[in-house]
């Protein structure tokens, strides 16, 4: 995986060590050259200096090749801006902004970008939102019997209800992770663009939980 993490404040020097220990190729950009020192020795990514919604200094991270883009600068106005470019501009697939004033989610959401805030939480949070794949075992329950699987909400079902991926005595959504909150739904709540859901899927229902996820065929 491509990560670049704009900004190295406390939160972004911890996300970028974290995910290059976890075997990350990141590139860390800074306006300050002072901040890479806070990596350590053993960061195995890359640096480049500059501002982070410049275009010139996301092509020299190599924006192109990315994998994901996490704005997490002190300004959250800088940070949509990051995270707009990277999204619209760039067509990165996954776009994290680090968010302050959390009055603004509905707009990050709108543009498709996933929000995330306080430092120590935020870090958890933004490396887990990274590191796992469409579709993935949370926790397994007894020998081959049920497990709890994430996945992002795709967008054939975004407007659509819980109920509607909800197979009786197979799959059970259990948990809606929605911009910086996690709750337990209704069969009438409605998933929205950039949703987590987490599911409960007995042996055997596999293949049907991806199908109605619209991961297979």
């Amino acid at each position: 995986m491509n990560v670049i993490v704009v900004g190295l404040g406390r939160m972004g020097t911890g996300l970028a060590t974290k995910l290059s220990r976890q075997g990350a190729h990141v590139v860390a950009i800074d306006t300050n050259p002072e901040t890479f020192e806070g990596l350590g020795a053993d960061f195995a990514g890359d640096t480049v200096r500059g501002v982070g919604f410049d275009h010139d200094v996301l092509e020299e991270a190599k924006v192109e090749r990315a994998d994901a883009v996490v704005a997490c600068t002190t300004s959250d106005e800088a940070n949509i801006v990051v995270a707009h470019v990277a999204r619209s501009v760039f067509r990165v697939p996954r776009v994290i902004a680090r968010l302050y004033d959390t009055n603004k989610a509905d707009t990050y959401r709108r543009l498709g970008i996933q929000t995330v805030s306080t430092t120590d939480w935020g870090i958890r949070r933004a490396s887990e939102l990274l590191t796992y794949h469409q579709l993935d075992t949370v926790f397994g329950m007894g020998h081959d019997g049920v497990r709890v699987v994430r996945a992002d909400v795709p967008a054939l079902l975004e407007g659509r209800t819980v109920r509607e991926l909800t197979a009786l005595s197979e799959i059970s959504v259990v948990a809606v992770s929605r911009s910086n909150d996690t709750f337990i739904p209704l069969m009438g709540t409605v998933f929205e663009h950039g949703d987590i859901v987490y599911a409960a899927v007995a042996s055997g229902a596999s293949e049907k939980f991806a199908y109605m996820l619209g991961l297979s065929e």
